[in-house]
């Protein structure tokens, strides 16, 4: 049984070698039996690639029901081509399915001024369209993938009264991971589809509550891509309606949080060179925009993700990179624990251990903990280490 997108009724999916990436399946068709409701986040990087705007565009409707994603080329900063070629493509994935074609969107990720091989394109999708499968969902997840070194699935499923609702997903990413996903304003690109009836207002809200939290909360290298989006398809198969407030809507979004959670810890886990990964825990801000400024600070910081890889409990960087972020608080009031050692207090060095502290740092996940003493208002953000995997594999990404 699938435990990604295909895992809630209704949806098919399928994976190709288009030739995009020799060797390797890198096209993806991710398909509805029935119309959905849809809803999508995308980058807030102002140079947006050619399939973000189409598919934002395509969202206008309200509805869709298939995504075409392709690995290997981001098919962004391409042009007047790009946006040629990426309306092209849902045009043919709509011929081949025989739906509109503004029920299809598109998504790319790989190499940035690039475009399309439409040759290729053009002969995968066909092929693609008669392969889909309630299986699929494995092998959609696999073809996506780019430095990734694993495919990114999961699934909750939950009952309303009495009757079993799903919701699944899959992702990918590994390196430009720095999600900064708003309605409309290597890459990050996840998928959702469940067979709950949603209206497309409960579902905007939804998918904001529940990529909020997780993947808006990791950072691998700083990096926000061109192309971050994520998408939700309801199909309403299950026949249970989600109503925009009470209990139900609740279950509906802490499983789908639940998803999210999992996927963005996922992509975390398989950054780019990552050998550890640690939550920064900003406690006592006044608010959660401090918190979550000075706690992204923290974890993009290269000097701290090197301390985190080395295992050197080295607080002074963890004070240094909060007391940059540009959120005003009294630096004398500053606590620091790394795990469950307490290495600062009020802004300064108190006395522990260091071999124990080194072995805090060494912990995976590990965790920072800094208490600014200034409000109540508590946030996190998850953060890697900094290796020289990641420098090898980024040097040397279009060879």
């Amino acid at each position: 049984m699938s435990t990604g997108v295909t895992a809630a009724h209704g949806f098919r999916a399928s994976a190709v070698e288009a030739g995009i990436k020799p060797g390797r399946t890198d096209l993806a068709l991710l398909v509805s039996d029935r119309p959905c409701a849809a809803s999508g986040v995308f980058t807030t990087n102002l140079a947006k690639a050619a399939p973000v705007l189409v598919s934002a565009e395509h969202l206008k409707a309200a509805t869709a029901r298939a995504v075409i994603v392709n690995a290997g080329c981001a098919n962004a900063a391409t042009g007047v081509q790009g946006m040629a070629d990426a309306r092209e493509s849902v045009a043919l994935v709509a011929q081949a399915l025989g739906c509109e074609t503004h029920d299809v969107l598109v998504c790319s990720t790989g190499v940035i001024g690039v475009n399309l091989p439409m040759p290729k394109i053009r002969a995968a999708i066909p092929v693609a369209a008669a392969g889909l499968s309630a299986q699929g969902g494995a092998a959609a997840a696999r073809a996506i993938m780019t430095t990734d070194t694993k495919p990114k699935e999961s699934s909750r499923t939950f009952d309303l009264g009495g009757v079993p609702v799903t919701i699944g997903g899959m992702a990918k990413g590994a390196g430009m991971i720095a999600p900064s996903l708003a309605p409309l304003h290597a890459t990050m690109l996840a998928f959702f589809t469940t067979d709950a009836l949603v209206d497309r207002a409960t579902l905007d809200a939804a998918l904001m509550a529940a990529v909020g939290p997780t993947f808006n909360r990791i950072t691998i290298d700083s990096d926000t891509s061109t192309n971050d989006t994520a998408i939700v398809f309801a199909n309403g198969a299950s026949g249970v309606s989600i109503p925009s407030s009470g209990a139900a809507y609740d279950a509906f979004v802490d499983a789908f949080r639940a998803v999210c959670r999992d996927l963005a810890l996922m992509m975390a886990r398989d950054g780019e060179g990552v050998q550890r990964i640690a939550e920064v825990i900003v406690k006592g801000a006044r608010s959660s925009e401090d918190a979550l400024r000075i706690g992204r600070t923290v974890a993009d910081s290269p000097l701290v993700k090197t301390a985190l890889h080395g295992g050197d409990p080295n607080w002074g960087r963890i004070l240094a990179a909060a007391g940059r972020a540009g959120i005003a608080f009294d630096i004398d009031k500053v606590d620091i624990h790394i795990g469950d050692v307490f290495v600062c207090e009020g802004g300064a060095a108190r006395h522990y251990d260091e071999t124990v502290a080194h072995e805090a740092m060494l912990m995976d996940p590990g965790r920072i903990t800094v208490d600014l003493h200034e409000g109540d208002v508590s946030e996190s953000m998850w953060m890697c280490d900094l290796t020289k995997s990641y420098v090898d594999i980024n040097a040397h990404y279009r060879t």
